[in-house]
């Protein structure tokens, strides 16, 4: 159990970083998405997609 919970979060920070990746906070948010899809279904898939647009917005330069 305890091998299992340390691949989950390793792969959940693999689905942090790559949630980064894209050019607009829509394309991030989906890459979020799909990754956090990847690795716990559903729910990983609205984490993944929150991550994404959170990084979108973090990183948009058109902040004012």
């Amino acid at each position: 159990m305890r091998k299992e919970a340390g691949v989950i979060a390793a792969m959940m920070a693999v689905a942090a970083v790559v949630a980064a990746c894209g050019t607009t906070i829509e394309q991030k948010a989906a890459t979020g998405a799909i990754a956090g899809a990847v690795v716990a279904g559903p729910v990983g898939a609205a984490v993944g997609g929150a991550a994404g647009a959170a990084a979108g917005h973090a990183t948009d330069d058109d902040r004012s």
